[in-house]
């Protein structure tokens, strides 16, 4: 496109400027709009990311290979505290902590129901989980060798427990032999997740080892922290877990696959509402070229009857559709932009989110993502498809002949 044929074209945009400032005046607002919806949708994401590991999962884990897709007791990591206090120095993160994990019929007075035993480091546990600030009635475990539980609200619920009341458990040690004990309730929490309240149990790993014969073992090691700094951390553990072949590193993608699909499902249905507001777009531009070719169809047949060809006067209309595309996608970045920013320093909220935050332990705002995937897709598309919408009025160009063009009024 060369500087005499932008000025031509910027030229001839601008022939009926009320016509010319709506349909970029459509443009700038769907820009705006995809800008500020993409930044909204990705910042939800990361929220969403955020709170789902934040709740228990961490954003990595140590394993022993085999572990996730089988979870049996036998497959522990060895002299997990050592190695968990070596990954804390590599990482330079005190979110580091390990987790032993077992199946145990839980009775109370009156009911048994099976249920998830995790043995875990009251020290470093509330670094990398959110259920240590959710106790909701008594208080969280204390040292790492009290024998003391946690119970999730659904599960203290359907077993008719309050703190003080004790629970026998009775299940099967790493080795085989019969793990047993009876414990007091110090605490019941209430995470948000279904699943997690009401199958699962909390006590100290020192305890948990005791019964059911872990020695210095854990079956996992969770590695907190921010996940913009990921990459750096899951360097260093992976240098902290060198000469550990039996042992792999899961990032959350590969802990909570769910998650990531939900994502996936989301984003590609939100982008069917975005495509309806990029088509009317452009017909808002279709209509603007066809109208322009239609009001020069005089002038059209001058210039084909001097000798100009069909494919330079196509160039001419695709150069005019360019400029006035890329006028309004620049126009309607920098609103969007400015737009998402504003909420990215300031923050975004719905309507009960501060009740939900107090709830669950989650951050009542959440910031919108300014970034070159929230910037440059949406207003790119309808770049493309106002582009895509001038081939019409260039095809029916095409088709005049140079008396017909003269004729025309």
């Amino acid at each position: 496109m060369t500087s005499t044929a932008t000025t031509l074209a910027w030229r001839n945009i601008w022939r009926h400027p009320r016509r010319t400032i709506l349909t970029i005046a459509a443009m700038v607002f769907a820009d705006t709009l995809l800008v500020f919806m993409l930044g909204l949708q990705f910042g939800q994401y990361s929220m969403m990311i955020d709170n789902s590991l934040r709740i228990f999962t961490g954003q990595m884990q140590v394993q022993a290979s085999g572990y996730h897709d089988e979870p049996h007791m036998y497959r522990s990591i060895p002299a997990a505290d050592k190695l968990a206090q070596r990954i804390r120095k590599q990482t330079q993160l005190d979110a580091v902590s390990p987790r032993a994990y077992g199946f145990a019929l839980i009775s109370s007075d009156t009911r048994t129901i099976g249920a998830q035993v995790s043995g875990v480091d009251p020290h470093y546990e509330p670094r990398v989980s959110t259920i240590p600030g959710l106790v909701k009635q008594g208080r969280y475990l204390g040292g790492r060798m009290d024998n003391e539980i946690v119970v999730g609200s659904i599960l203290a619920r359907n077993l008719k427990i309050s703190p003080g009341d004790e629970l026998t458990l009775l299940g099967s040690g790493r080795d085989g032999s019969i793990a047993a004990t009876v414990s007091p309730v110090v605490g019941i929490f209430e995470s948000g997740s279904r699943d997690i309240d009401r199958q699962m149990l909390s006590m100290p790993i020192d305890t948990f080892r005791e019964v059911f014969s872990m020695d210095d073992q854990a079956h996992s090691i969770i590695i907190g922290g921010d996940r913009d700094q990921a990459d750096r951390i899951a360097a260093a553990a992976k240098a902290a877990l060198q000469g550990n072949e039996d042992l792999l590193l899961l990032n959350w993608e590969a802990l909570l696959p769910g998650l990531k699909q939900a994502i996936q499902a989301d984003f590609t249905s939100a982008w069917f509402m975005y495509a309806v507001l990029i088509v009317l777009v452009a017909f808002g531009m279709l209509n603007t070229m066809l109208m322009s070719v239609l009001e020069r169809t005089h002038e059209f047949g001058i210039l084909l009857a001097l000798g100009v060809r069909h494919g330079k006067l196509g160039r001419m209309i695709i150069t005019e559709s360019a400029v006035l595309a890329l006028t309004g996608m620049l126009l309607g970045m920098l609103a969007g932009g400015l737009l998402t920013w504003y909420f990215l320093v300031n923050g975004f909220t719905y309507p009960g989110m501060e009740a939900m935050s107090e709830r669950f332990n989650i951050p009542s705002v959440f910031h919108p993502e300014v970034s070159i995937r929230s910037l440059l897709p949406g207003p790119l598309a309808v770049f493309i498809a106002t582009l895509l919408a001038s081939l019409y009025p260039i095809w029916h160009m095409r088709k005049l002949r140079p008396i017909e063009a003269l004729q025309a009024v």
